[in-house]
This record gives C-alpha cells, structure tokens and sequence, in this order.
C-alpha cells in the first residue's frame, strides 16, 4: 500500500494544549478544546494554576483495591458489604458547609443553702469571653488550642499578653475614636426610648440608704494618734512570730501564687518594714531590692519548716535568702562567681514547682550545658525534658531544659506551657552582652506573662542591680538582687617562668587567696627572666622582642609545668590557650608525657570504647577520634569547638571523673562547662577577637581563672600566668586580676523576626518593645508623667498672653529672639573651639556687653582664665556712675532690646567703670578695635579699691585711660561698632558657621520691624511671653521623652518597614501578608530565604544540592579550599548571591547602613561541597579530607543546617509547595547520620 503524504499538522489540528499545574511543576494534557476557541492559556498564575485534585478513580483503587487492609483474607463479605457502603453513598452537600459550634454563652450555676450547703436550685450565669482563642485573643482565659500544638505554638498564635504591658497610657485613653461620646451614667439619663411612650425612671433608690464602706486602713493612716499603738501592737505580734514560726498561706489555685509579703517577718528581713511595698509602689520607685547578706540567717528553718528541697550540705546565707524569696514567689537575681552555689537556687524552684504541680523552664545559652544540665537534674528529680533545636526529650516534665532561641519562639507562637509556668530560669544571664544573641534573652524577658517568677543566675556584674531595677520596671514586680564575692574556694594566682629542669620551681605569686597584689613577686619574676637571657641581649636589649615563641620553646615551658605540677600533685589542671591550632598542637607535643596510672589507663580505655560503641565501625578510625584516644590514654586532652561534639563529651565526662590530668581548651570551655580543675594555666592573656588582638578583660579572666579549685576538694585554687618570651606588663597584669568585670549592656537591635511576629498581633506594637528594652532603660517615663502634669497646672494658672494692637506680633517676635539666641550660641561655641577665635578674644580686645546690668556697653578684656569648658574672660567696663555694683535695671533687659538696638551705651553723667568676670554669652560682640591695657595694674588698682578705706581713692592711671579710651570709642561710634565677622575675619568656613552667620544677618534685620517693641508694656508682656514659652517648651521636650519618637532604634524600625514594604512582607497598613508569615517561621537569614521560596530557587535542584546550598547560612568561617561542585549547584549559588545582592541593595536604599557587599559577605559557600557529599551518602572520613575545616565544626554546621531545612520544610507547607516540603523532608533524612546525629552521651 502507497505511503500518504500528510502534511505536518498545524498547531490547530491536533486537539491536545499542555497545561502547567501550579507550582508543583506536573503537566497535564488538555483534550477536545471547544471547537474554533483558541486554547486556554498554558499557565495562568505567576506559577501556575493551583493544582487540581487528584481523580477520584485513582484515589478509590488506590484506598480499596490496592490497600492490603482492605483486602481481608477471611471475611471476604464483610469486606464488601463495606466497599457498597462506601460507594453507594448519598451526596450530602450540607456536611461542605462546615461550620465550628458557636460556644454556650451561658452556665448553669448551682444555688446551696447557705447553712447546710444543701443543694437549692440552678441559676443560669452568663459567661464572658466565650469568643476567645489563641487566634483573637492575648488572654489566659482563652480555650486551649490543638494537642499537636500545644508545645511549640503554632505561628498563627498570639502569645500571650506580656507582664507589665496592661495599662493603656493616659493619652490613648484620650484619644476616642470620633464615634465616641462621654456618657455620664449617673446623671441626664435619657429615659424614653425613641418610639416609645412611657420610659423607665433610672434613679436608685436604694442606693441613699447604703452606708459607704469603711476601710480601717485609711483611718488609722489619717489620725496620728493612732499610731503610737499600732507600733506597740506591732511589736507585740513580732513577739508572738517568734515564738510560732510563720506560716506561708497555702493557695489552691495559680493566682494567688502571686503571694503577697506574708504579714510575718518574711516581708521584714531585706528592708525592714516593707509591708506596704506592695500596695504603695509609686511612692518607692525602687523595683530593684538589694538583699543583705552579711549577716546570717538565723531562722532560715523556722521560717521554712518543711522546704521543697533539702541538700547534704549547709546552705550559704545568700542561697538561704534566695530561697526565702522563692518561697514568697519573688523574682532574683544572684550574682556570684562560678562554683559558688547558684545551681541550688535553680534546683529549689524546680523542686517548689514539683510541689505546686506548675513547670518551670530552665534556659541556658548554649547546647552542651543544656545536656549537661539535663543530665544532672535528670538525675535528681527524675522528671525533667530537654529541648533542643536537634532533640526534644519527654516535653510533657514540669521542668524543661532549652536554649533561649526556643524558648522565645514559644512565647511568639503562643505555646501551652506557658500556663502552667511558674519559674523561667536563666543560666549565665552575663550573656546577654553577646553581640550575636543578647537581644534574644531581652526579647523574653520582656514577653514572660505576669504570673510567671524570673530567676537570673549570673557571674559578678558591676550593674546587678540597674539591670535588676529595669526589668522590674517592665514587668512591674520587685526583683531581690543577691550578689556575692565571696569564692568558696579562694584563687591565688602565680606567674611561671620555668623552662627547664633547673629552672622549674620558678614560680613567683602574684596575688593571694586575700586580694592583695604583690609587686615583690612581679619584679622577682622579672628578674628570674633576666637571668636568662645572654650578657649580650642584657646589654644591648634583645635581639627579638616579639610576644611569639617558637613550638620547640612552648613544648620545653609545657613539659616543666607539668613536670613540676604533677610532682605537686596540682593535677588536673586546665591550660586556656586562644587558638585551636595552638591546642592541638601543644597536646601533640607531650608525646613524652605520661601522667595516668596503669588502672586509670583501663577505665579511660573501657568509658572510650563504650562511649563511642554507637558510632559505625569506619568513624571508630577517624584521624582525630584515634590522635584522641592516644592521647587519653596519657592523660591529655583537648576541647574546642573543632573537636567532635561526641568526643568533647567523652572528654568532659572524663575531666570530671579526674581521669584527664591535663586539659588544653579554649574559651568556650569555661563560658558553659561546669568543669572545676585544681589548676589553670593561661598559656598567653592575649587573645583575638575576631578583630584584633586584645588583652583579656578582667571579665574573661575571673570566668576563666574560676575553674580552678573544686569545691570540698582544694584548699585554694591555682592560676598560673606562662611567661614564655618575656613578663607581661604590670599594669596588664593588674587591670585584668583586680578590673571590674564587664557591665551589662544591651544588645538589643531590631530584627526582621521580631517585628513581623509584633506586627502579626495588633495588639502588641514594636515601639512596645523597644521602649521596654534595656538599651531604654534610663528612660523613667514615671517621673516624666508626674512632671508633666504639674507643668500642664502650671500652664493653666499662668496669665493669657496679650496679642492685640501694637502688641499682636510678639509671639513671632520671642521665636525669632530665641532663634537668633541659639544661632549666636552656635557662632560662639565655633569662634571659641577655633584658633583665631581664641585669639582674637585676647587680652586688650574691645568687645561689646550686655548682660543685667550693662546694655551694650563696651568693655576691654584683661584676662582670660585657662578652664576650655567654661572659660571666663576678666574684663573693664564703662557703665554709669553709681552703677558699678548693682544690678542695674535689669528688668529692662528681659526683653533683650540690644538685639534690635544697637546704638553704644554711652554714659549720661560722669563715666564710670567697674572690673567683671564675663561669661561667654556676655559678650555680645568682639570689634575690630583693641586698646593697649596694663591688666594687673587695672585688676590691683580695682581690687585696692574694693576694700571699705580705699573706697574713696581716685582711679589708677592705667584704669582711667582705659575708661577714656572705651568711651572716646563709644562717642565716635554712637550707632555701633564693626565687629569681627566670623567667616570673613576669623576664618572659621565651616558650613555650620557660614550658615548661622548668614542666618543671623537675617534674623537681625528682621527684628527692626517688628511693632510690639514700640510698645509702652512691652517689657513686661515680653516677660510673661517668656515665662509662659518656656514653661511650655519643657512640657514640649517631655512629651516628647515620653512618646515613641524620642526612641533611638525608632528611625531603624521605619527603614525596616520599608524594606518589607517594597519587599510585600506587609502591606501599606501594616498587616502581614503571605510571604511576611512565611519569614516569621525562619529564625535566620529570613528574607533571603523567603526570596529563594518565593522566586523557586530551590525547586529545581535535588534534595541533596538544596541542602549544600543552604550551608551558606550556617557557616560563618573562610577556608582556603576551593570547593568542586556541579554546574546546577554553581548556577544555585549565582542565584542566592544575586537575592542577596538585590535585598542589600535594597536595605541601602532605604536607609539601613549595611552596604550591599556587607549583607553579600555573610553567606559563605566554603562546606558545599562537604554538605553535597555528606547528602549522597559519603563516610565522614572522606568529607574530612574536602576542606580544611575541623571535624567539629562540620558537623556543627550540619547540625545547624538541620534545623534550617525543618523550617524551610515548615514554611513551603505554609506556601502550599508539598513538593519543596518533601524535598527539604529528604533532605534532611540525607544527612541525619552517623556520626553527625549520635545522640549526646549526656541524655542517654
């Protein structure tokens, strides 16, 4: 059969169009399109079409005939007598029209007998806030949400209200909306309703018989005699206290866990009578209380007969007045050094909420002490949860365990658990000055509700009590500040400068467990290192000065020290050491150095192999778990954030077994770790801080230094100083022993988080929370108010201001005067601040005067004092006879008439002269004219003069030319006198200066026209106008301290709400759309990470490339190495850095100062290739060998990428994006493995 030719079908031939199905990427094939219609478009949405639902065909095989659960071996009828029921089903569309119940706006509440309580009859009572739940709602009485939400919250939550935040302020109770009336609901009642005939008489007339209820309080407050017996009463009661110890009420319910002082001594031990603290906090003001604790606490157990918790050992005061605190469920702060014993005050709150069946939550900063934690109050109360990005054990304990970042997310979203909340404890508070994360810890502290008790447990800061004083202020309660110095175990510190057998015992101390500071043992030391050095550098100093030593020099200073500490038996000792490289290699060194038993051999070699049976047998060998292992073995050890989580583990659990008899660790080891050693050795007190390097703060160094000396073990602890190449500077030395610590400062900074969560909720506002933040804290907008009010009566009773006739312009004119006030000021300052100024204000300068007393009178300077902040200038005035001293008509010059006259005073009578100190704002004008002055002789002259003798004497020759000379000059002159300009003559081109000279031109000439100065009462009404202004120019700077505006992270939140706005996170109103509640999911990096959702960055690539992406969040280091990736994972890369670019450009434009490059540089795509690898499945080994990274910070980062893809998982659910969600979902599952995710030994 011949082939037909047919021609090639034309687009309108084949009845079949490709329709893209919404974002999630599928095709679906379009057939019999309604004839001579052009096809329907391939792709209607930005993405697509929002996908269809699957066919029900496929959906009733897949659930019946594919399901082996509905395929029942045995009762085959049964089965189909279900599959009929299932498919002859009636259509019912009423059950789509879902619709939640409405909630009983009513109960039924039961009436008894008063007597005999028997049951009468119900009544019905109608219920308040039957409506509210956690989506409308801040309050505790809305209903609980879902189960599955009741840990974390959800992010369509509002949290609960904050403490402190209730009271409305007085002006947004002013401010009604335009519908709203004053109704007065006593009096002018309407009392016919429109409509209708007769009405309804409102008057009570019950109301006249009631008697107001007497409150004895007030009575006895108002008569004085009273008095007298409510002392002896009081000292009567106290008698009978101490006989019968005081009972704390028992409450059965959580609010009235909020006990007040028990009327016993408890509210009388820190400050006396403070019975009426509670009710009167206005007149104290004093949030912050410092407790004493120098004196003991003598009835500590009478007080508490049956405490919660009791420990094998006695209580110091300041944990006995702490726990007092917490039995009256009072806020503390207790301050104290390392090892002191704070941990008790957390163990008795959680055993007190134990009693209470509340939960408290126990924060720390940073992960391995929340494992660490976790274990040991596992250990002791049994019932206890950790919570982690990465784990999340038991969550249903009364007492939890998390990081601070967790813990403000469940305040956000509006977690359950935080009804039940009694205690949040927070561990190191002192972290709250890192840069990075401090504002997370003011965050929560500012959004804990009301009921719930803060515990902050701190090293020694310099500013307890102001930090304690601000947080009481934003949550309204009182907080008992405890602070100790004293160590348990008290420190002396040596400088070591042995490095050889025969040197070895050169150890000289250098302050004692007392605090004294011994120069004897510095200059020792010093000389013991010149001993040293050869004849040649003693003579002609050294030929290398540097801080560095060489590795062969560091392994003979570390092999004496040992040497020398091991035969001392001042083992185990930690070395701090400010590089890891350094660590690692300083342990390597001591490959000669054996310090363990052959018995501690075998138990180290037993706990390793134990410890690291969970590990798959190829990471057993890794380089650093065998390099580990041998050095163990020894006795030696190191521990920094390179090392693998699980081995620092081993090695912590090892320390405190005493088994690591040395101990190589950087800084991080001393922040968490509570790990106390009989030594500390600082290998250097220089360190690098990411910027440069530094010396250790004095802070740093007690942290540190704090490790040494184990409790019930030492009598005294030891620190010991390396002085390798040469004796660090005394004064170093002594800032850093005997420095105060660090203070408190605040971190806190506006995040793109924190305001989309604030804004989600209108009830809360940002300006709320910064406002509250601690970097606002000297704000005390309490005294504000008072004084506002009593400006706003004094405004009142001040006389109206005349504005009529002549008189109408003088408003305008008192803003001019006082403008050309502050723009002389200005001038003057400059002149002042500037070389020619000072030198043209020299002795012999005529200049202009006008102060109470002289009205632009000409004067010559004699002196001028050398003070540069307020500098006074001695000068020779002509004035008036008999004007010398007083006052002068002083209430003339209220109203400055020298600034729109300028004629020179000339005397009318005989001239007079008197010598003044003059300050700055006197001298009204420097002219161009000097005179030739003998200035002592004038000043002698004039103080001889002063004296009641010589009164009568004539003037001195030099003083009486003088005066002739300054008044020959003002009668040449009569109408003014040149004077130096500023720009022109003194030089001064600064664009402030060339501006306000301009300016004052102006203003000058301007004041001539004015009319009210020809006035008659001028002066007068002058002088009320002045009164009145700046009476109101106070209120005006107060108000504004007050309000928002005077905020000084206020700017910055516009110019992110900008970049939100451009970016359609929130629309114009402020509400958060779409892609704004996606971000609020993502704790880090949340725009760029929404970008890349929103533009399908991710959806092209495989699980395993979208997580080697991701790493740039996490990893914050450079390396060397350049990484080998795949084109698409390089075109993914392109892309990111493009947003990025894009968003810093963006944030640039709207004002914020990180540059484009700045906001770029963050991401770093060093450990993408080690992330791709580790995906697809390659043993850890191998991924070691890709990069330069350590081991432990690798995993570190995939642990934090973990997390980073929950949320992206989370927030493509948001979008609706299933297919992203189980790519993130497989991702994840891809690199949760071996050695990477191994439990922590800690929660097993």
């Amino acid at each position: 059969m011949d082939r037909i030719n047919v021609p090639p079908p034309g687009p309108m031939d084949l009845p079949l169009s490709l329709l893209e199905m919404g974002c999630s990427g599928r095709f679906e094939l379009i057939t019999h399109p309604s004839p001579g219609l052009p096809f329907p478009p391939q792709s209607t949405l930005p993405n697509g079409l929002p996908p269809t639902s699957l066919s029900l065909e496929a959906e009733v095989k897949k659930q019946f005939l594919q399901d082996p659960g509905w395929l029942p071996l045995h009762d085959a009828d049964f089965a189909f007598q279900r599959f009929l029921k299932v498919t002859q089903r009636n259509v019912n569309a009423d059950s789509l029209l879902n619709c939640a119940v409405s909630p009983l706006h009513s109960g039924l509440s039961v009436i008894r007998d008063p007597t005999t309580g028997m049951l009468l009859d119900f009544t019905e009572v109608s219920l308040e806030n039957t409506g509210l739940s956690a989506k409308n709602s801040l309050s505790l009485q809305r209903k609980p949400g879902p189960p599955s939400e009741s840990l974390r919250g959800s992010n369509t939550n509002y949290p609960f209200l904050p403490g402190g935040m209730e009271e409305l302020t007085l002006d947004q109770i002013k401010n009604k909306s335009e519908l709203e009336q004053d109704v007065d609901f006593e009096n002018d009642l309407l009392q016919v309703p429109p409509g209708f005939k007769d009405g309804m008489d409102f008057t009570d007339k019950e109301t006249k018989v009631a008697k107001p209820e007497v409150n004895l309080m007030t009575l006895l407050s108002s008569s004085d005699d009273v008095t007298d017996l409510d002392v002896e009463a009081e000292a009567k009661e106290e008698g009978q206290t101490n006989k019968n110890p005081a009972k704390l009420p028992r409450t059965n319910s959580l609010e009235d866990l909020g006990i007040k002082d028990a009327a016993s001594s408890s509210s009388r031990f820190s400050k006396g009578k403070d019975s009426n603290s509670k009710q009167k906090p206005d007149e104290t003001k004093k949030w912050a209380i410092p407790v004493d604790i120098s004196s003991p606490c003598e009835d500590f157990y009478k007080r508490i007969p049956h405490p919660a918790f009791k420990w094998p050992f006695e209580l110091d005061v300041f944990q006995k007045q702490a726990i007092l605190r917490l039995e009256a469920h009072e806020s503390v702060f207790v301050a104290a050094h390392t090892s002191a014993g704070k941990t008790v005050v957390a163990e008795y709150a959680i055993a007190l909420s134990q009693k209470h069946m509340t939960r408290t939550i126990y924060t720390s900063p940073i992960k391995a002490l929340s494992n660490q934690k976790f274990r040991d109050f596992k250990t002791t109360f049994g019932d206890v949860g950790l919570l982690t990005g990465d784990v999340q054990l038991s969550p249903e304990s009364s007492c939890l365990i998390m990081t601070t970042e967790i813990l403000r997310s469940m305040l956000y979203n509006g977690s359950e658990v935080i009804r039940d909340l009694e205690w949040v404890i927070f561990d190191e508070v002192h972290y709250i000055n890192d840069a990075e994360r401090g504002v997370v810890w003011e965050e929560v502290l500012i959004m804990l509700p009301d009921h719930v008790s803060i515990i902050l447990l701190s090293a020694t800061v310099p500013n307890a009590l102001e930090f304690s004083e601000w947080i009481g202020r934003i949550k309204k309660r009182h907080i008992y500040v405890i602070s100790t110095l004293k160590r348990p175990v008290p420190l002396e510190h040596y400088l070591y400068t042995g490095n050889n057998t025969k040197t070895q015992k050169e150890m000289f101390l250098l302050l004692d467990a007392a605090g004294n500071f011994l120069t004897k043992g510095y200059y020792a030391a010093v000389d013991a290192k010149k001993e040293r050095t050869s004849k040649y550098a003693q003579s002609f100093g050294t030929k290398n000065t540097s801080q560095n030593t060489t590795a062969s020099q560091d392994r003979a200073v570390w092999l004496t020290l040992l040497h020398f500490l091991s035969n001392r038996q001042q083992t185990p000792v930690v070395a701090f050491t400010f590089s890891r490289t350094r660590c690692d290699e300083n342990a390597r060194s001591l490959d000669s150095m054996d310090m363990t038993t052959s018995i501690e051999k075998a138990e180290i070699h037993s706990f390793f192999q134990k410890s690291l049976s969970r590990l798959r047998g190829g990471d057993r060998q890794l380089p650093q778990i065998v390099l580990m292992r041998d050095l163990l073995k020894r006795g030696v050890a190191v521990h920094h954030s390179g090392i693998l989580p699980i081995l620092k583990e081993v090695i912590e659990m090892l320390f405190s077994r005493g088994l690591v008899k040395v101990l190589f660790a950087t800084e991080t080891f001393a922040m968490g770790v509570n790990m106390p050693a009989r030594t500390v050795v600082f290998d250097s007190i220089r360190k690098h801080d990411g910027t440069g390097f530094r010396n250790l703060l004095p802070g740093e160094y007690i942290q540190m230094a704090g490790r040494a000396g184990r409790r019930g073990l030492d009598a005294t602890g030891t620190v010991i100083i390396l002085c390798k190449a040469g004796v660090h500077e005394m004064s170093d030395l002594h800032v850093m022993m005997l420095g105060k610590p660090t203070t408190l400062h605040s971190q806190f900074r506006l995040t793109y988080t924190m305001i989309l969560n604030l804004l989600r909720v209108e009830a809360l506002h940002v300006t709320d929370m910064m406002r509250r933040s601690f970097s606002e804290s000297h704000r005390d907008t309490q005294a504000h108010e008072k004084r506002i009010t009593q400006l706003k009566e004094t405004l009142s009773t001040l006389p109206i201001v005349a504005n009529e006739g002549q008189l109408s312009d003088l408003l305008p004119y008192y803003h001019t005067v006082t403008e050309l006030h502050t723009t002389r000021d200005i001038l003057q300052h400059a002149i002042l601040e500037s070389v020619n100024g000072l030198k043209a204000l020299s002795v012999g300068r005529v200049v202009v005067v006008n102060n109470k007393q002289h009205l632009n009178a000409l004067g010559v300077i004699l002196q001028v004092s050398n003070d540069a902040v307020n500098r006074t200038f001695t000068a020779l005035i002509i004035c008036d006879k008999g004007n010398e001293e007083g006052e002068g008509n002083g209430e003339h010059n209220q109203a400055f008439p020298h600034l729109y006259n300028t004629a020179l005073f000339i005397p009318e009578g005989p001239c007079s002269h008197t010598v003044q100190k003059l300050k700055l704002q006197d001298i009204t004008g420097i002219t161009v004219k000097t005179l030739k002055v003998i200035p002592d002789r004038i000043i002698d002259n004039y103080q001889k003069r002063q004296q009641p003798r010589f009164r009568t004497e004539p003037p001195g020759q030099a003083i009486s030319t003088a005066t002739q000379e300054l008044l020959r000059l003002a009668e040449a002159n009569p109408g003014g006198i040149a004077t130096l300009d500023p720009v022109n003559d003194l030089q001064l081109k600064s664009v402030e200066v060339v501006e306000a000279s301009m300016r004052l031109r102006v203003l000058q000439s301007s004041l001539s026209e004015f009319n009210c100065i020809h006035s008659p009462t001028f002066a007068e009404q002058f002088a009320k106008v002045k009164e009145r202004m700046s009476v109101q120019e106070e209120l005006d700077k107060l108000l504004f301290l007050v309000s928002d505006q005077s905020l000084s992270l206020l700017p910055e939140y516009h110019q992110r709400i900008k970049v939100l706005q451009s970016l359609q996170y929130v629309d114009n109103g402020g509400a958060v759309q779409l892609k704004g509640r996606v971000a609020c999911q993502i704790s880090s990096h949340e725009l760029l990470l929404t970008e890349l959702l929103f533009e399908n960055a991710l959806s092209p690539l495989a699980p395993e490339e979208s997580a080697a992406l991701l790493s740039c969040l996490v990893f914050t280091q450079n390396t060397q190495v350049e990484p080998h990736i795949t084109n698409t994972l390089q075109e993914g890369i392109d892309r990111v850095l493009s947003v990025a670019k894009r968003i810093g450009e963006l944030q640039r434009d709207c004002g914020l100062p990180q540059t484009a490059e700045e906001f770029v540089g963050q991401f770093k795509f060093g450990l993408t290739e080690v992330v791709y690898c580790w995906a697809r499945g390659m043993p850890f080994a191998e991924i070691a060998q890709l990069t330069d990274v350590q081991e432990g910070t690798v995993v570190r980062c995939i642990q934090r990428l973990d997390e980073v893809l929950k949320e992206v998982r989370q927030a493509a659910r948001i979008v609706g994006d299933s297919v992203l969600g189980s790519k993130m979902e497989k991702a994840s599952l891809a690199i949760r493995r071996d050695i990477v995710f191994t439990a922590s030994l800690y929660t097993h």
